[in-house]
């Protein structure tokens, strides 16, 4: 064998070691951008609530007023406290004549008394749909 060619040979076997990871990159980026995507963003009230369980559910529509009350019975939206006399200010300034609908997600300790107060603010001020927002799957 002439000495050139066996040189030309460990050359070659040498880079075809080496793996290409390009095309695995661009694989990953494009299924992160997918996820990403594909994720439902839902607003939450800013606070952390436990809902009480109810037998019967409808899905919370993407477009809605979501009003958060605690168990000890601060009133929140946005992730800051509006108190109930707070409530028909914000939610007709958030109407704005449209039909949207305000969702109530009140903790299980909270009285009834301060959700029935914030559920009758917001009726007040001009919501046609209020709702309370429970977890399904019965009691």
């Amino acid at each position: 064998m002439p000495k050139g060619f066996k040189r030309f040979q460990d050359q070659q076997s040498e880079s075809s070691g080496e793996i290409n990871i390009s095309p695995l990159i661009d694989v990953v980026f494009i299924l992160l951008i997918f996820f990403i995507v594909t994720t439902v963003f839902v607003d939450e009230t800013g606070v952390e609530v436990e809902k009480p369980r109810a037998a019967s559910q409808q899905e919370l529509d993407r477009n809605s007023i979501l009003i958060g009350i605690t168990a000890e019975g601060s009133v929140f939206y946005g992730g800051r406290e509006i108190g109930v006399g707070g409530v028909r200010s914000v939610v007709g300034r958030l109407l704005k004549g449209d039909d949207v609908p305000v969702v109530i997600q009140a903790d299980k300790r909270a009285e009834t008394q301060k959700t029935v107060q914030v559920l009758d603010e917001a009726k007040l001020a001009g919501a046609a749909r209020v709702f309370v927002s429970t977890l399904g799957g019965g009691s």
